[in-house]
């Protein structure tokens, strides 16, 4: 039997479905900086995990925002499925590395359901997504601060226990803008 009830949409159907990969996206996200946090807390990197235990958090909310936008426009958000996350890496820097990687992935992403918005001309959405084009460029900017850490401290001697220390500290500089 159908719903008795059908809620009012203000969201297409089509913008609904890529939001929800919008949620898949940040719950493999958050998901995948929880592996990388652990592994790092096995080896030795206490700072490392810390700011990746927060950033998995983060991630996780950025997840929460997008479920709430979809439910509250009359959509139906579903939490999907995660697997294949990686679980063992060669190295801290190599982490890092891919945070990087992964980071520029969301951002076209976001970018690319941005111009979806646009050009079915639902600003609503639009405007609603203009929160996560700014996040993007902030963790971006982030991982890429992260990569330089490794260049100018090095790796050698007690290189690695310097630059754990440096990463734990990077959430100091969010939500600086150059």
């Amino acid at each position: 039997m159908k719903d008795l009830i059908t809620p009012n949409r203000s969201l297409a159907v089509e913008t609904e479905k890529k939001l929800n990969q919008q949620i898949e996206m940040e719950g493999k996200s958050s998901a995948y900086y929880l592996s990388m946090a652990s592994w790092c807390e096995t080896k030795g990197y206490v700072n490392s995990a810390k700011f990746l235990y927060d950033h998995s958090d983060e991630e996780r909310g950025h997840m929460l925002k997008l479920f709430s936008y979809i439910n509250e426009a009359g959509g139906h958000a579903k939490q999907p499925a995660i697997s294949e996350i990686r679980h063992e890496f060669n190295s801290l820097r190599e982490v890092f590395e891919l945070i990087l990687e992964h980071e520029i992935k969301v951002t076209k992403s976001i970018h690319e359901l941005v111009d979806h918005c646009f050009s079915t001309k639902d600003f609503t959405t639009f405007n609603f997504l203009q929160w996560f084009v700014t996040e993007q460029r902030e963790e971006e900017t982030i991982s890429r601060r992260a990569l330089e850490i490794f260049d100018i401290i090095g790796e050698e001697g007690m290189g690695l226990w310097h630059i754990d220390i440096e990463l734990g500290k990077l959430h100091g500089i969010e939500g600086t803008e150059e």
